[in-house]
């Protein structure tokens, strides 16, 4: 039989490029430690989980190890029901369909269940999160749902007509817009942070926007000691970047991540006023569910 070195299995024995296939037990000892990493700190996109491997040693930082095994190891243990599918976030395929209800009475309870008050509407500023890539949006929105901020993926450099849109949305607030950034430490990262901060500042002239980078920097990387990759050279922009290594936004564990967030968010939130306004919003969630209530045994 002949043994492929693409198999999920074979990993590289030596600096010669010697291949050996991985043992039963070195292939449980990898599973062991993805179900100790997500049970700690969930969810995580399938490339965190692959970054935090290979900070433990578990893995080589090698893209054939993220492909075959990463993926079909997390596959296994997901369809035997080891861990929660939602333990992974992808964010990147999705679908669209009208909100439905068989009745009155399901609607209701629905919107009771659902109803947020703007919180928003009572602070001084207006703040919103954008994303680099859209399958880490599932880890970020723990935290922007949480205190209702917009999560905008920008999916590295974004279209003139969703800049636009963002635009208009921010100069309609009327008030001081905080835009904070997240992305890759590469050259296109950088670059696409500055061309959605110029084309925002261009598209709302009259609007006062205060824009942020909070990761990744290179502070970050050496004092987390991030994961790190060789810069792209065909990058036409790798010149002026500066450092020939790189280091994406999953590199960064999902919980410090997840923390940072929460922080940039956190400065503008009044929270006496954040308490007053989720008394208000569960007192209106009740009146809703009575009105449900109601209107279920009135139509019986």
């Amino acid at each position: 039989m002949t043994l492929l070195a693409a198999d999920p299995f074979y990993v590289s024995s030596d600096i010669k490029s010697k291949r050996h296939r991985r043992t039963k037990v070195e292939v449980d000892g990898i599973r062991r430690t993805i179900l100790e990493i997500l049970s700690a700190d969930n969810p995580q996109t399938v490339r965190q989980l692959f970054y935090a491997l290979t900070v433990r040693g578990v893995i080589a930082k090698q893209e054939i190890e993220y492909h075959r095994t990463v993926v079909r190891l997390l596959v296994e243990i997901r369809e035997a029901g080891q861990v929660p599918f939602e333990h992974i976030a992808d964010n990147t395929r999705w679908m669209r369909k009208p909100s439905t209800f068989v009745g009155l009475e399901s609607c209701l309870n629905n919107t009771a269940k659902f109803y947020r008050r703007d919180l928003w509407a009572a602070m001084p500023v207006y703040v919103e999160v954008w994303c680099e890539k859209d399958a880490l949006a599932g880890v970020l929105m723990e935290e922007t749902e949480l205190y209702d901020v917009p999560l905008m993926v920008a999916r590295g450099y974004s279209s003139l007509s969703f800049l636009h849109s963002a635009a208009m949305v921010i100069n309609d607030k009327q008030k001081p817009a905080y835009i904070y950034h997240f992305g890759d430490l590469d050259p296109s990262g950088v670059d696409a942070s500055r061309d959605i901060e110029a084309k925002l500042r261009r598209y709302a002239p009259y609007s006062e926007i205060h824009f942020e980078r909070p990761a990744v920097t290179r502070q970050q990387v050496e004092e987390w000691n991030l994961p790190t990759r060789p810069t792209k050279q065909s990058d036409p922009r790798a010149k002026k970047f500066g450092s020939n290594t790189s280091v994406e936004l999953d590199a960064i564990p999902a919980r410090r991540l997840r923390e940072l967030v929460r922080g940039v968010i956190e400065r503008h939130v009044d929270q006496q006023q954040l308490a007053l306004l989720r008394t208000a919003e569960q007192s209106e969630r009740e009146l809703l569910s009575r009105w449900a209530a109601t209107y279920g045994g009135s139509a019986q």
